[in-house]
């Protein structure tokens, strides 16, 4: 066989191996951001399953499992579950900040009165859908469960708009992905204030500490992420003990992460242009100006991305395909029941996700656009917007995540139960109103003139 010369077509770019042909097809499968729906759906179903098989009380046991450790004289421990809310979640908090800090500075929300129709749409999602909660359980027991209306399902809400294909617009999708993301990122908000604890002060000073280390190493130009990640557990430590929600760690280091790139295209290009291949003559390792351009080069090529880039690629299969299906697996199993369905927390989750949320979304969206503040994409139709306000009522995830702080033991299964039957109302009818909205209008008034 001939060695491939430097002159090769193929020699210019990395060499293939076998794993990459069974790599990267299951690459492109992951940067599908739709497919993460089905996997949650399948771990949701199988959760549910699992509830209400012979295996349920083994199944149910499994997650309130006591895991801890000790750190100094403080003491971490609580249930498999807990960890999976708490810690693991944190993760996912951390990439939809990520996603909503490079949707502002590098995406399409860099127009701040298109942004503001995804804000608007976003707070009015939140707070119709909860006022309307409360005025149906006022004085009562699931009161305190007005959060868990509040918050949209991200996955399953893209996984929905994928289904339609290219039959929507583009304007669509960034619409309810930005409104989806500041809907988590205020359910967020909504916890740390609404459903944590008794807070201790110097803890929480510790946790502000720490934010202000990640700030000075980002102002010094320090780069290590073993540094940043040591630095941010830090403070999920410090916040957790200070008896607020220790997942707001996860936004607060979102939003703090820089979205500028260190390297420039130029600058890249510059050291690039630098690189010359080893000398063939057999030699020992070193610090030859060889090696050290390639370091370089190697260093620049990575920094061309901005870290918010690197890090929402590097986490988005793991969070998507690993981390939120783990969350449902752990928190979707209920029993179901029939004689449930007549319950008042059930029905008030019921009626906040599929009339408060498309309610909530479409007023204040239209008093945004009205009043000058914000701005419609022209291909982004009212009618569009309708279908999307009603999707927007999957509150899935989220919804689960804030229920198990909201409710007792003996609420929690009717507001799960809720939250069930909403989704699927609103994917439902949601797709419908869309597919109405986005039939072809051409071809049908065609069609009417050649029948008459």
């Amino acid at each position: 066989m001939i060695p491939a010369t430097p002159t090769d077509p193929g020699f210019t770019g990395l060499p293939r191996e076998l794993a990459d042909r069974l790599t990267r097809p299951f690459g492109r499968f992951l940067r599908i951001e739709a497919a993460s729906g089905a996997v949650l759906l399948m771990f949701t179903v199988g959760a549910i399953g699992l509830a209400n098989s012979p295996w349920a009380d083994p199944f149910m046991a499994a997650w309130e499992t006591q895991f801890g450790f000790n750190f100094g004289t403080l003491e971490f421990g609580r249930p498999l579950r807990e960890w999976i809310n708490d810690g693991v979640m944190t993760l996912f908090f951390f990439l939809v900040a990520l996603e909503l800090k490079r949707e502002l500075v590098l995406g399409e929300l860099k127009d701040p009165r298109i942004a503001a129709l995804s804000i608007a749409g976003a707070v009015g999602g939140m707070a119709v859908p909860a006022g309307l909660y409360l005025w149906l359980q006022f004085g009562h027991a699931g009161a305190a469960g007005w959060g868990t209306v509040m918050a949209t399902d991200t996955a399953f809400v893209i996984g929905c708009l994928a289904l339609l294909g290219r039959r929507i617009p583009k304007s669509l999708r960034i619409f309810m992905l930005s409104l989806a993301i500041v809907d988590d990122i205020g359910a967020v908000l909504v916890v740390a204030i609404g459903y944590s604890g008794h807070i201790s002060w110097a803890a929480l000073g510790c946790g502000a500490l720490g934010v202000v280390v990640v700030r000075t190493m980002a102002l010094f130009g320090i780069r290590s992420v073993a540094l940043y990640f040591l630095t941010g557990g830090f403070i999920w430590l410090a916040v957790d003990a200070s008896g607020i929600h220790a997942t707001i760690t996860g936004v607060i280091l979102g939003l703090l992460t820089p979205a500028r790139r260190w390297v420039s295209d130029e600058r890249l290009y510059a050291i690039l242009s630098q690189v010359v291949a080893h000398p063939a003559a057999e030699e020992g390792g070193g610090a030859t100006r060889d090696r050290q351009t390639l370091q370089a080069a190697e260093i620049a090529a990575r920094e061309s991305l901005s870290p918010v880039e690197r890090l929402e690629i590097a986490l988005h299969p793991w969070v998507g395909f690993i981390i939120i299906p783990l969350f449902a697996f752990a928190n979707a199993g209920t029993p179901l029941s029939l004689s449930a369905l007549g319950n008042a927390v059930t029905v008030a989750v019921f009626v906040g996700f599929t009339l408060g949320k498309p309610i909530g979304v479409l007023t204040f969206s239209w008093l945004a656009v009205r009043s000058g503040i914000a701005t419609r994409p022209e291909d982004l139709s009212w009618r569009l917007l309708v279908g999307g306000s009603v999707l927007a009522g999957i509150g899935f995830t989220m919804a689960l995540f804030i229920a198990n702080l909201a409710f007792h033991t003996s609420l929690l299964n009717s507001a799960k139960l809720g939250i069930f039957l909403a989704s699927i109302t609103c994917a439902v009818s949601g797709l419908a109103l869309l597919l109405w909205a986005s039939r072809p209008v051409r071809l049908l008034s065609t069609d009417r003139s050649q029948e008459s």
